[in-house]
């Protein structure tokens, strides 16, 4: 565990880049015992520049990992019957394990609809209402992998996460909702807290841990925080650029949601924007289609966690 520079503070720094990628190759050894090739299939409709480069990264750290990728790209007017008879088809490929369509689709396309209509074995995005409900209920499920990646990070960093109080920020259904199930897994005390949450900073402020997911940069002040207490800070937000208009200001800089610069002075342990959560969700996608692939085959899942 990295030490945060003296000058941002002590808390200690949980390197979520170097943790996903010893993750990806006890995947890569799990994979190199199979006698065949877990395959993943990535749908990406439109020109979304993020959504390129992601589509992109996941497709290399696939193959790297000695699964097969297959990567469908769809044009941006691709009607959702289009969309959705890929889906059938991808349902009934046998090579293929895992089943990803791309967020956010064109307008012309209901998410909830494709998102239902994966194989819900092969919803390695774990967004299909029955995984969602089998997370809920405590029945085996595919996890949505950014929630499962803060997992990871937080039983790394804390090992039994058992009688912690826990505060979730942000309810949404790809971190917030089951982020806080996967807590109450874990036998923790979950606050889940929101815009509408009154004395959110007080709320904030009794957690030992912290999962911030609201995608308001910098919105978790120092003061919200428990001194000691262990912050994921699932935001990633690109402020506008610094340099008056018309001179050469670069993208602007990446943060979180928290202001790390303060946090840090308070908290036990954070993780850094970017370098935190972001490397854990393709990873924990692999992982994903690797646990897809043994279910559906009857064989012992792996142990990565």
């Amino acid at each position: 565990m990295a030490q945060v520079d003296a000058a941002a503070g002590t808390a200690d720094l949980i390197d979520g880049k170097a943790f996903a990628a010893g993750l990806r190759e006890r995947i890569a050894q799990e994979v190199a015992g199979l006698d065949f090739k877990p395959g993943l299939a990535v749908v990406l409709v439109g020109e979304d520049p993020a959504s390129q480069v992601y589509v992109g990264s996941k497709g290399r750290q696939t193959v790297e990992a000695g699964m097969a990728s297959f990567e469908h790209r769809l044009p941006e007017d691709t009607s959702e019957a289009a969309v959705l008879d890929l889906v059938a088809r991808l349902n009934d490929d046998p090579e293929v394990d895992g089943i990803l369509v791309q967020l956010p689709l064109p307008k012309q396309i209901d998410s909830t609809a494709v998102i239902n209509a994966i194989d819900p074995a092969k919803d390695v995005d774990g967004f299909h209402v029955i995984n969602a409900g089998r997370l809920a209920t405590g029945q085996p499920a595919m996890v949505p992998c950014t929630p499962l990646g803060c997992l990871m990070l937080l039983k790394d960093r804390l090992g039994d996460l058992s009688g912690l109080r826990a505060v979730v920020l942000g309810r949404s259904n790809i971190v917030g909702k089951p982020m806080a199930q996967l807590l109450l897994g874990q036998n923790c005390t979950v606050t889940l807290a929101h815009s509408r949450t009154k004395d959110l900073p007080g709320e904030c402020g009794r957690a030992d841990i912290l999962v911030a997911a609201v995608g308001r940069p910098e919105m978790v002040k120092g003061d919200w925080i428990k001194p000691g207490a262990t912050v994921i800070d699932v935001g990633i937000n690109r402020l506008p650029p610094s340099a008056p208009p018309g001179e050469p200001g670069g993208k602007g800089r990446l943060v979180g949601d928290v202001d790390f610069e303060e946090a840090a002075k308070v908290a036990g342990a954070i993780t850094p924007v970017p370098g935190g959560v972001g490397p854990m969700t393709i990873a924990c996608l692999l992982a994903n289609t690797l646990v897809a692939a043994c279910r559906r085959r009857g064989l012992p899942e792996p142990e990565l966690l």
